[in-house]
Parts: C-alpha cells; sequence; structure tokens
C-alpha cells in the first residue's frame, strides 16, 4: 500500500472520544484507508473513531477495515451476516458507539470529510439539532458529479420531503450528516430503518422538529466502485414517504410486497388466459401455470423492489433465492389452485376463483420468502 494513504497509529492520546464517523459499506475495500486519512487531515490525530458497517461486502472491505485496525485504535468494524440496507447500517452504528456525536457519510469519496469540523462545532454551540452537508445550499456544487438527471430527481424529491417533515432545508435527501447522538438513539426505536434515506427517516420520525443547519458541500465523484443507488432509487425515495404516511397501518415492506403481487394478478391473468384460450389446456393446468408464471415475476421484481436493500445479485444467488422463494411459496400456490379449483367447479367465474386463490397464498408468501429468501441469502 502507499504510505501517503496508510493510516498512522494513534493509540496514545490524551483527547476524548468526541465523534464517530459512521461508514455504511458495500464493495468499498479500496475507498477506506484513503478517507481515513483525509478524515485525520480534517479532524486532526484524535478525538474520533471511524466505525465501519460493512454490508460483508464481497470485495473484502470487513477484513480491509480489519487489516486498518490493528494499526488504528480510531477504526472499528461491524461486519453485518443477512442484514443489509444504508439505513439500517446507520442505527446500528448509532447504538455501537459511545461518541456524544456522530456522522453519517459515505465512503466512496463523494462527501468531502473538511466539513465535518465545522459542521460538529456548529451543533456543539446549540446551532442546529442536525448539521447536513447540502448540495443544493448556496455556494455548493455538484459539477465533480456530472449526473443532472440525478440532480433534477433530487431537486424534486427535496420539495416532497420537506412536505413530510416540516423541515426547511436545502437537501433532506442528504447522505452526509451530524447530530447528537443520544437524539439518533432516543430515535432509533421508531425508525423504519428501510432503504437508503436514513436522515428524512429521522427528521420525520421526531415528534418535535429538529433544528437543521445547512452546509454547502463540493459533491465529488465516486473514487473507485460503483454505486450503490440506481434506479430504483426513486421507488426507494416514496416507500420512505410511505412508511412515515401509512407505516404504521401497513407495514411498508408488505406493502410493497403487495403491489408486487397486484402486478403479478396480471401476469397471473395473461397466462391462465393464453393458456385456456389459446392452449386449450383445462382451468387446473392453466391455473397451476399461471401460478408458476406470476411466482416467477414476483420473484424478480421483489429482488429489485421490496427487498432492494437486500437485493440478490450474483448468478448463483439469484438462482438460490428463486428457487428457494418457489419453495417457500410451494404450500401457497398448492393452497391458491386448490381453493381456486373448488371454488371454479362450484360454479363460480374463473376470475373469482383465481383472486379468491391468490388471496389465499399471499401473506404465506410474504412470511416465508422474508425469512427464508431474502433473510438468507
Amino acid at each position: 500500500m502507499d504510505p501517503q494513504t496508510q493510516p498512522a497509529s494513534t493509540a496514545a492520546t490524551a483527547r476524548p472520544l468526541e465523534l464517530a464517523i459512521i461508514l455504511p459499506t458495500l464493495n468499498e475495500r479500496d475507498n477506506l484507508a484513503p478517507l481515513v486519512v483525509r478524515i485525520e487531515e480534517a479532524l486532526g490525530p484524535a478525538g474520533w473513531e471511524v466505525l465501519i458497517v460493512d454490508d460483508n461486502s464481497a470485495d473484502g472491505t470487513a477484513d480491509e477495515a480489519r487489516r486498518i485496525a490493528l494499526h488504528d485504535p480510531r477504526v472499528r468494524v461491524i461486519q453485518r451476516i443477512g442484514r443489509r440496507g444504508l439505513s439500517s447500517a446507520a442505527i446500528e452504528g448509532f447504538c455501537a458507539t459511545a461518541a456524544p456525536y456522530c456522522a453519517v457519510m459515505d465512503a466512496d469519496h463523494q462527501h468531502d470529510p473538511k466539513l465535518l469540523a465545522v459542521m460538529l462545532a456548529s451543533v456543539k454551540a446549540g446551532e442546529a439539532d442536525v448539521a447536513v452537508a447540502s448540495r443544493f445550499a448556496d455556494g455548493a456544487s455538484m459539477e465533480e458529479w456530472g449526473r443532472p438527471d440525478r440532480e433534477k430527481l433530487s431537486s424534486i424529491a427535496n420539495g416532497l420531503a420537506r412536505r413530510l417533515t416540516g423541515v426547511e432545508l436545502s437537501d433532506p435527501m442528504s447522505g452526509f450528516f451530524l447530530l447528537p447522538t443520544e437524539i439518533a438513539r432516543r430515535l432509533v426505536p421508531n425508525l423504519s430503518g428501510i432503504g437508503f434515506k436514513i436522515l428524512l427517516d429521522l427528521l420525520a420520525t421526531s415528534k418535535t422538529p429538529l433544528k437543521v443547519k445547512d452546509f454547502p458541500m463540493n459533491f465529488s465523484a465516486r473514487r473507485s466502485g460503483e454505486s450503490k443507488l440506481d434506479r430504483a432509487i426513486a421507488l426507494d425515495f416514496l416507500a420512505g414517504l410511505y412508511d412515515k404516511s401509512f407505516g404504521r397501518i401497513i407495514p411498508t415492506r408488505f406493502a410493497l410486497f403487495g403491489t408486487v403481487g397486484a402486478l403479478g394478478v396480471l401476469v397471473h391473468m395473461a397466462i391462465l388466459y393464453v393458456f385456456l384460450l389459446v392452449a386449450g389446456t383445462n382451468f387446473s393446468w392453466s391455473q397451476a401455470a399461471a401460478t408458476f408464471g406470476a411466482m416467477t415475476f414476483n420473484f424478480w421484481l421483489n429482488n429489485f423492489l421490496t427487498y432492494r436493500d437486500r437485493r440478490l445479485k450474483s448468478a448463483n444467488r439469484i438462482f438460490w433465492g428463486w428457487t428457494s422463494f418457489i419453495a417457500a411459496c410451494s404450500i401457497g400456490a398448492f393452497a391458491n389452485v386448490a381453493v381456486a379449483t373448488t371454488l371454479h367447479d362450484r360454479g363460480f367465474h374463473e376470475l373469482v376463483a383465481a383472486l379468491v386463490g391468490i388471496g389465499i397464498g399471499s401473506v404465506w408468501n410474504y412470511a416465508l420468502s422474508s425469512r427464508f429468501v431474502w433473510g438468507r441469502f
């Protein structure tokens, strides 16, 4: 490793721990050591710790964090198995540090550590409950990012988020912020922990509006690796809005699962009538084929949307995840076909019979797939 990117050891220091920088990571191995160096340049040699919360990255991010920690006691790592998502990683970081203040930032060098000192000073002085590094405040820049499409999307999302939280700030979708750890831990029991927008979750959960101060940020391009965000980021944001508005009535993930299931109904009906009207097969075989086709469709869309924070990506995991999804839903599918066939044989219209069969299996499918597909792989 380049000596310039090797963080120095600071085992002996008289300055007490003041700030924890929480880095939720997924495949950020090459970014860690240079980022620790940048944080030290911004904050000095002591008074802070870096808490790397890694979602069992395939590139050995957790091992690299442990290697750094052997020589630098300011670095700690939590390697999560079977748990994924930026929001839930930040929550675990809030609960794992003794530092009176905590910051959440990305490990990909898009967030400038130089802002940490001024953000901390502002919160300590009582100027704000939450200091937010903003991409849209006066003086901020996103030239290096080079993503005008994301810039427009973020601007629209900000307006919706302000309506939900009642907090006026320029960038409620920011992933770089700092606050007293006591406030974060107090809000933790009521946070959804779903998706990527933990700041929105915190602001919307607090019963009393939190005082927020913006700090203009030069939002840079990613240094190494691939972005954890994709086209589903807008859907992830809408899921966050739903969770804070209706999540206590119908859990967000179940609502997403149900939405996918509703689309699966259309797929189911299309396949059913193709077999009935085109292929000329009997209702039982047609219903079975439609059920299998809809289950496959539901697996792919749930993997993309409902369980986006736990998404199965490699061909091996997708195959075994799909196999497990089919197996977990087989009992529900059997009940689906049996009930629908019975109702049809007793004179119910095929549409009604099919819909009742789908309803019977849906709750079972959700419970088992959550546990044995995306919870396992």
